[in-house]
């Protein structure tokens, strides 16, 4: 990564917003139409032309991008995403490739622009996902019936000059988004197994991408090509070796369907979010607005606990480097300078321990809601006590039962800086 796009190595928390028309009937996004997936335990199978229909109807009256901006940087996140095009083909910006797009609907207006405005005038970066699928696009080819049920590696395939075309219109749409919209910071793909990277003429998009806007950020989802990795629905056990990022759902979909209850709880979120800063990697929620353009209460409901725990805690997760090694301490940790942040995700007996750490150079130890200083020993062999000057041993905070957070306690360890470098602990 270039020195003006780096800000990603470090953002640990973003947004992703998936919408589209078939929000306002309460289905999953796009894979209604191919008969649903086994990844979406709540998709619907819906007619294909049931489903498309919905975009004829489409007029999200309510649609307020400003207050996603607000929600997103009150949660202290660093960039939102929002789903341009999806897998369904339609797209919620103008564009002139075709009439599938929020410029025929009732709505009319340009939802992209919009989105890009509001989250611009609040200083968040600015992300846009694009599906290399297109579902309705007639030379992609367009699913239909009668290619129910949908299977992986089985996928009709369009003829040269049908091929040609979508192509043509694909490469088309992309250079609108990077063209007509200002500085974008980072481009979603999605969908690229269900061509090889020659079809998808993956190095010519991604050339075309950069001498459009060389700083933009690429997932790795362009067949080939790529800034970072992205993980879905899970943490890795490993960190992978470059900068990576895991989207997440707040149930167990990506679009807005109430007959998903099945919501994880705050302390699951904000425990998610600590592991994943630990790692070194950025953490995108996933929010489903309904068709209006409002996010459904229970979603706001709970991002409110993890607002209230960010608003206390956002120093320890946001800019913040991996910390010290899992056999140092049994949880995660993050590193800002010579400060060290803690996460308690289990409740201790009486205290916790920390190993390997120059105990001669600590400063304070304390707990970050509050800043209240927390009672604390150390040891080390006797011999390196006696001999050496800086030694590493081990560190014993007291951790009292009303120091602790109902959903994940943090503690910051202050360590000064060795005489001659910062040594990594």
């Amino acid at each position: 990564m270039t020195q003006e796009n780096n800000w990603f190595e470090t953002a640990r928390l973003g947004m992703f917003v998936h919408w589209s028309h078939s929000s306002q009937c309460g289905y999953e996004v796009s894979w209604p139409l191919v008969g649903g997936v086994f990844s979406l335990p709540y998709c619907q199978d819906v007619p294909v032309a049931d489903y498309h229909r919905t975009a004829q109807t489409f007029n999200p009256t309510e649609y307020n991008p400003q207050t996603w901006a607000h929600l997103a940087k009150r949660l202290g996140m660093q960039y939102v995403i929002l789903t341009a095009k999806h897998h369904d083909g339609f797209s919620l910006f103008h564009t002139q490739q075709s009439d599938f797009s929020i410029e025929y609907a009732p709505y009319k207006k340009d939802i992209v622009r919009e989105f890009v405005e509001a989250m611009r005038a609040e200083g968040l970066r600015i992300g846009l996902y694009f599906s290399l699928i297109d579902w309705h696009y007639p030379d992609y080819p367009a699913f239909t019936e009668a290619d129910k049920p949908y299977q992986f590696g089985k996928f009709r395939q369009p003829t040269t000059s049908q091929w040609e075309r979508y192509l043509e219109f694909m490469f088309a749409q992309v250079r609108e988004l990077l063209s007509n919209y200002g500085k974008i910071d980072l481009l979603w793909f999605d969908g690229g197994w269900e061509r090889k990277p020659e079809q998808w003429q993956a190095r010519q998009l991604h050339e075309m991408i950069r001498s459009l806007q060389p700083h933009l950020l690429i997932n790795d989802r362009l067949p080939g090509f790529g800034d970072f990795d992205t993980c879905e629905q899970f943490i890795p056990p490993q960190p992978p070796q470059r900068t990576w990022e895991a989207c997440l759902t707040l149930n167990e979909s990506w679009g807005y369907n109430p007959k998903d209850t099945q919501f994880k709880s705050a302390r699951q979120l904000i425990h998610t979010l600590c592991e994943v800063a630990g790692k070194g990697g950025n953490l995108l929620l996933n929010v489903s607005p309904m068709g209006n353009g409002q996010i459904q209460s229970e979603q706001l409901d709970l991002l409110q606990f993890v607002e209230a725990w960010m608003a206390v805690h956002a120093q320890s997760i946001v800019g913040t480097q991996p910390g010290l090694e899992p056999w140092q301490f049994y949880g995660p940790s993050t590193r800002r300078g010579n400060r060290f942040y803690l996460f308690l995700l289990m409740k201790p007996y009486e205290s916790v321990t920390v190993r390997g750490v120059p105990i001669k150079r600590i400063q304070a130890v304390s707990k970050v809601a509050g800043g209240e200083s927390l009672q604390y020993s150390t040891r080390c062999a006797i011999v390196d006590s006696m001999l050496s000057a800086d030694p590493l041993g081990e560190l014993t905070i007291q951790v009292p039962e009303e120091a602790l957070d109902p959903y994940a306690t943090v503690i910051a360890v202050d360590i000064a800086p060795a005489n001659d470098t910062i040594r990594k602990i």
